[in-house]
């Protein structure tokens, strides 16, 4: 029911999230170390650069892993440190994509925020200026312990039915429907995807299958092609990505899983080029016992006209707002307003946010608007507030954000509430997302894009992480 008031939009997601309430790829500590101090001296690697690089890269960075290449000895590093220094200060790594901008700045810093700090960039770049030097091995500086990647008192590990045959060079995007069946009501806390192939498995979405219908798609074969969304209406209940911590509600929240429910796994695989077999796993923690509250991942927007929500836009046609964007148009814009319905009159906290779009995608932006809240102001909110922009949209490295913040404090959504998404797209081959996506067709010339699940169409998907009192 509340996902019906909240205008899901749950038949038509490809949501490679992002994992709404888990860290992406790389490892975060404390950033208080050697990076933080001004030095006259070149930085090394063994003193000063290689806990920087165990912090923030090696969740990918690392052999065996999705990364083209690792970075966890001075030796692998050292070539690449004028490259290190390029993307890091483009903004293109670590993939971070929360960014502060004029017209968007949260209330509230993220948790597990990949960034790098000024002084960290400070060291990196000083360091590659001085030709990389290494340092003494032997009095090299304590690296930070990576956190553990396991799910803590998980219920069980759920496996792929069979092994999955990644080949060829075009990236894959299949649905696996796991072989666990819910025997009763049950409140999933939490789960962690165990990559069967961490060369290949590059992102992973998971789905609630209600009715079991993803066992009817499978077949034999054990698994579908699929492109996000597993085919069905369904709900997200959490994504993956290389370096991931688990997914966990907050404390006392959880996410309804009905009796007699499945679940399916989309698993976008990037190839290498040859043949790569992969058997990934889950693991899931639940209880049956009612938490007090409960928590949904919402997915609102992708209105398709004025009544649902699509304002006015530049390439409108006669009859009213319709979503479409122009083939060779490298800014073109589609604007949401929804409004949060009159039935939702209990504040529901928001506790983590993402974007989503396809390859056309360069930028969207989410604010909320309580001037309509019934019951008049929210005491100790703004009336309107950016709650994330991501002004370097890149489909392959999509996450949720958590805010960090106690639970009381978080923000809260009601009705009356607007939800306002802004969705930015270039569909011109300078675009090179959209050159690919062309070139993978079979076609050499950007084509009208209008909202679809396929590779060519497009989105503009607001994902919340909200919790609201656990219904009977």
């Amino acid at each position: 029911m509340l996902m019906r008031m909240l205008r899901l939009q749950t038949t038509a997601l490809c949501l490679a999230l992002l994992a709404l309430v888990t860290a992406g790829c790389g490892s975060l500590f404390d950033d208080s170390s050697s990076a933080g101090a001004a030095s006259t001296q070149s930085p090394t690697w063994y003193k000063d650069v290689a806990p920087i690089v165990t912090r923030r890269c090696t969740g990918c960075h690392t052999s065996g892993g999705i990364a083209p290449f690792p970075l966890n000895s001075y030796e692998s590093a050292q070539p690449f440190a004028g490259l290190m220094v390029e993307r890091v200060k483009s903004g293109e790594m670590p993939p971070w994509h929360a960014v502060e901008t004029a017209d968007c700045k949260p209330r509230f810093p993220w948790k597990d925020d990949l960034r790098l700090s000024d002084a960290e960039k400070s060291v990196l770049e000083r360091w590659a200026a001085a030709g990389a030097p290494a340092g003494d091995a032997g009095k090299p500086a304590a690296l930070p312990s990576p956190p553990s990647l396991d799910l803590a008192d998980r219920n069980m590990r759920v496996a792929m039915t069979s092994p999955y045959l990644v080949q060829g060079a075009r990236d894959v995007f299949r649905c696996f429907s796991l072989p666990h069946e819910f025997t009763e009501d049950s409140w999933l806390t939490g789960l962690q995807v165990i990559p069967g192939n961490s060369k290949v498995v590059h992102h992973v979405l998971v789905w609630l299958d209600k009715d079991k219908r993803g066992d009817a798609l499978a077949r034999a074969e054990g698994s579908y092609e699929c492109f996000g969304a597993p085919g069905f209406p369904s709900a997200l209940l959490g994504a993956w990505a290389p370096g991931a911590m688990p997914m966990q509600t907050p404390a006392d929240t959880a996410l309804r899983v009905p009796k007699g429910s499945k679940i399916v796994i989309n698993v976008h695989y990037h190839p290498t080029g040859g043949a790569a077999m992969d058997a990934s796993s889950l693991d899931l923690r639940w209880t049956t016992k009612r938490p007090t509250y409960e928590a949904l991942l919402a997915l609102p927007g992708n209105a398709q006209n004025a009544r649902s929500g699509l304002l006015p836009g530049p390439a409108d046609p006669p009859t009213g707002p319709a979503f479409m964007i122009p083939a060779g148009v490298p800014d073109h814009t589609e604007g949401m307003d929804i409004t949060v319905p009159p039935e939702l009159i209990i504040p529901a906290k928001i506790f983590a946010v993402g974007t989503h779009m396809h390859y056309v995608g360069t930028d969207m932006r989410i604010e909320i608007d309580r001037a309509q809240r019934l019951g008049g102001a929210p005491p100790g909110e703004p009336m309107r507030e950016c709650l994330l922009e991501t002004p370097r949209w890149d489909f392959h490295w999509q996450r949720g954000y958590s805010f960090d913040a106690s639970f009381d404090k978080l923000p809260t959504v009601m009705a009356g509430d607007v939800l306002r998404l802004r969705c930015q797209y270039d569909n011109t081959m300078q675009n090179r997302f959209v050159a690919q996506a062309l070139k993978e067709q079979g076609l050499s010339a950007p084509r009208e894009v209008r909202l679809g699940e396929q590779t060519l169409d497009e989105m503009c998907l607001g994902a919340f992480g909200i919790a609201f009192p656990a219904r009977p």
